[in-house]
C-alpha cells in the first residue's frame, strides 16, 4: 500500500527524496531521504525503467540540496558566542507548510513529518557535528533559519546568577535613583556587564532604604545577564572585583536556573535589624525592658508608611516580631535588635508613624521615638529556624 500511494502521488508531483520520504516518516527506521530514495527505487523496478529525482522539488524547492550553504550561516551568526548547548529551528513561508498538507490531505497521508521538523534535525545534526556543541531542550542559544530569505535569527537565552551583597555605607540605594551618582545595582551590575558581555539586570530579595547598611551575611540577590556573548565567566574573579569598591561586597556567587531565581525572589525572608534609637523625653534601663519584653512576640499592624505612599498602595499589613533584645546607651539612646518578618518597616515600628503601626516603640513608651541608624544585620534562609541557630538574637 505504501508503494501504491508513493506511486500514485509521484504520478502528479515532483518531489525530491527527502519530500516523498517525509510523507512517510513514522514508518520504518533511517532518513527521510533514505526511505524516499527506497521508494523510488522499488517503484522503478515495478515499471522496469528509472524514476528519476527532480531537480526542482514543488514542495521544499531543493533546500535539501543546500544543507552546507545554511550551516555555514548558522556558524557565522554565532561566532561571537560561548555556549555549550543549542536548539535549531526554522521559519517556514506559509505557503510551503500548505503546499505540503494539500499532498498529505488528498492523499489521506496519516505517517507524515512536517518539513521544518525534518531540516530542523538534519541541520541540528551537522551544527553539532561541526562545533561539538550539544542539542537541549533547555540551551543556551536558538539558531532560527529561514532557508528562503536566508536570515538567522539568535535566541541567546539568559543567565541567571545568585548571590548575597552587603552595603557597607550609607547613603547609597540599592538601584538607580534620582541625586545619586550610584547605587548598589550598578556597582554590581557594570562588573557582571563587561565580563558576560550582555545586559544585567539586578534584582533584590527584598530592599533596604537609602541610608540603611546591610551586614553579616548580606541580602539575597539575583543578576539576570540577556544576550550574554560570554558564559564561561569565573564568578570568583567577579567577586573580587566588586569588593574591591569597598562600598558593596557580593558573596556565595553561582550559577542557578529561571525557577530558582524566582524562588529566591518571592520568598519572604525572615530579617535580622539593629536599631540605635532616639528618646527625646529621655529614657531608663526599666523602660529599654519594657519595649523588648512588649515587642518580643509581638504581633504588628502596620499600615502602609506615609513616607512610601506614592509607591505603595494605602493598606494594613500584618507582621510579627520573633525576637528582641535591648542595650541601654545614655539619657537619650538605646539599641534595638529585631528579628522579624520581611516586610515590616523597622523605622514606623519605633516612630508609630503617627499610629498608623501599631505596637509602636512610641505607643509602648508613651514618648515620641526616632530611629536615627539601622542596619540589616542578617537575612535568613526559608529553611532556617528562627530559635535555636547560631543567628539566634
Amino acid at each position: 500500500m505504501i508503494i501504491e500511494k508513493a506511486g500514485k502521488i509521484l504520478e502528479e508531483h515532483n518531489l525530491c527524496n527527502h519530500c516523498l520520504g517525509r510523507m512517510f516518516a513514522k514508518l520504518g527506521k533511517g532518513t527521510n531521504e533514505e526511505r524516499g530514495r527506497a521508494i523510488r527505487l522499488v517503484l522503478s523496478m515495478e515499471i522496469n525503467k528509472e524514476i528519476e529525482e527532480p531537480k526542482n522539488c514543488e514542495i521544499c524547492n531543493g533546500i535539501f540540496k543546500r544543507m552546507s550553504e545554511f550551516l555555514n550561516l548558522a556558524l557565522e551568526a554565532v561566532k561571537d558566542y560561548e555556549f555549550e548547548t543549542f536548539r535549531i529551528g526554522s521559519r517556514f513561508p506559509r505557503e510551503i507548510l500548505e503546499r505540503e498538507k494539500e499532498i498529505w490531505e488528498k492523499f489521506s497521508i496519516t505517517t507524515g513529518e512536517p518539513i521544518n521538523r525534518e531540516f530542523n534535525r538534519e541541520l541540528g545534526k551537522m551544527f553539532a557535528k561541526a562545533t561539538g556543541k550539544v542539542p537541549s531542550e533547555r540551551p543556551d542559544i536558538v539558531i532560527i533559519l529561514d532557508p528562503f530569505s536566508r536570515k538567522v535569527e539568535l535566541q541567546v537565552n539568559p543567565i541567571y546568577i545568585a548571590g548575597r551583597y552587603r552595603k557597607l555605607v550609607r547613603g547609597i540605594p540599592q538601584t538607580p535613583a534620582p541625586g545619586f551618582d550610584e547605587s548598589v545595582a550598578t556597582i554590581i551590575c557594570r562588573i557582571f556587564k563587561r565580563y558576560f558581555n550582555g545586559k544585567c539586570i539586578f534584582k533584590g530579595a527584598g530592599r533596604e532604604d537609602v541610608d540603611v547598611r546591610t551586614l553579616g551575611r548580606g541580602r539575597p540577590f539575583v543578576v539576570e545577564i540577556k544576550n550574554p556573548r560570554k558564559r564561561n565567566v569565573d564568578l570568583k574573579i567577579i567577586e573580587e572585583e566588586i569588593n574591591s569598591s569597598r562600598k558593596v561586597e557580593v558573596l556565595e556567587l553561582r550559577f542557578i536556573n529561571s525557577e530558582e531565581a524566582e524562588k529566591i525572589l518571592t520568598t519572604r525572608h525572615r530579617k535580622l535589624y539593629e536599631a540605635l534609637v532616639y528618646v527625646r523625653e529621655g529614657i531608663t534601663r526599666e523602660e529599654v525592658t519594657k519595649v523588648v519584653k512588649s515587642l518580643r512576640g509581638a504581633t504588628i499592624r502596620q499600615r502602609t508608611p506615609r513616607r512610601v505612599l506614592n509607591s505603595r498602595s494605602d493598606l494594613v499589613r500584618i507582621r510579627k516580631v520573633y525576637d528582641a533584645e535591648g542595650e541601654y546607651l545614655d539619657e537619650h539612646h538605646f539599641k534595638l535588635k529585631l528579628l522579624t518578618d520581611g516586610g515590616l518597616y523597622i523605622k514606623e515600628l519605633i516612630s508609630g508613624d503617627r499610629g498608623r503601626t501599631k505596637p509602636s516603640v512610641s505607643e509602648i513608651l508613651g514618648k515620641e521615638a526616632w530611629c536615627e541608624l539601622l542596619d540589616v544585620l542578617d537575612v535568613l534562609e526559608e529553611d532556617e529556624n528562627v530559635k535555636g541557630n547560631s543567628r539566634e538574637v
